[in-house]
């Protein structure tokens, strides 16, 4: 017995130590469902209430009438401005695909609007991008992530097998300063979507900053927040490859 009890007491040390440097660190793990409830209320409380688009959804559903989308199947564009104002039929011509971007939207709106522009298409793939002016307006990292893990638990309720694509916060000139707080929160999001089954992160900045980490100017409009037509050719090339 005196021979094995060194070779044990070495191994316990080794495990300690690997512990504690983080060899075993933890897999990113879903936001606690009541810390993620509590997040979400507080970003539809505390903030802008998405009844503010309550005309733009109405134009939507009136639209749907008059020109049906495709039944199913199609890849559903959603999300704030930088999804609006991409052309997705020009950009994706061999996509069915349904555009449903309205203004300075919150990642919440889209939760809160869920049911009548997004699972009624029943989408084979969603491309989402929000975030940008969330965290302009103070919405924490943390409630971020809670509201995009909210709007995937939302939407897999009733479509369990569509497919997110979910587009990084772009750094952009007019906001420069909320930077480090938006690749904060990209972080948290590319670290939430690696573990999960057909999800994808597309990280836009790696194709929108020079080699000396400033925003690539060409790729936005005159604003300097918006995105030009070679922004929107430079976020193609990363979108399409996982649609199809």
């Amino acid at each position: 017995m005196k021979n094995n009890i060194k070779p044990i007491s070495f191994l316990f040390t080794m495990v300690c130590i690997l512990a504690a440097s983080g060899c075993f660190s933890e897999q990113p793990q879903q936001t606690p469902d009541k810390e993620r409830q509590a997040l979400n209320k507080a970003s539809l409380e505390n903030y802008t209430h998405p009844d503010r688009w309550k005309s733009d959804i109405q134009s939507f559903i009136d639209k749907d009438k008059q020109n049906p989308p495709p039944p199913q199947n199609a890849v559903l564009f959603i999300g704030s401005s930088s999804i609006r104002m991409w052309d997705t039929k020009k950009f994706f011509p061999d996509v069915n695909n349904i555009n449903r971007g309205f203004g300075g939207s919150y990642v919440s709106d889209s939760l809160f609007f869920a049911d009548k522009i997004i699972i009624p298409y029943k989408p084979r793939a969603i491309v989402f991008y929000a975030g940008d002016n969330d965290s302009v307006d103070n919405k924490s990292s943390e409630m971020i992530l809670a509201d995009i893990q909210s709007l995937i638990i939302k939407v897999r309720e009733s479509l369990p097998n569509t497919k997110f694509i979910i587009i990084s916060i772009k750094p952009s000139i007019q906001r420069w300063q909320y930077w480090q707080q938006m690749f904060k929160t990209n972080k948290m999001i590319e670290n939430f979507i690696k573990e999960q089954q057909n999800m994808y992160f597309v990280d836009v900045s790696k194709v929108m900053l020079d080699s000396t980490g400033q925003p690539v100017k060409d790729l936005y409009k005159e604003d300097g927040l918006h995105l030009s037509d070679k922004g929107y050719e430079l976020w193609t090339s990363l979108v399409k490859p996982l649609i199809k």
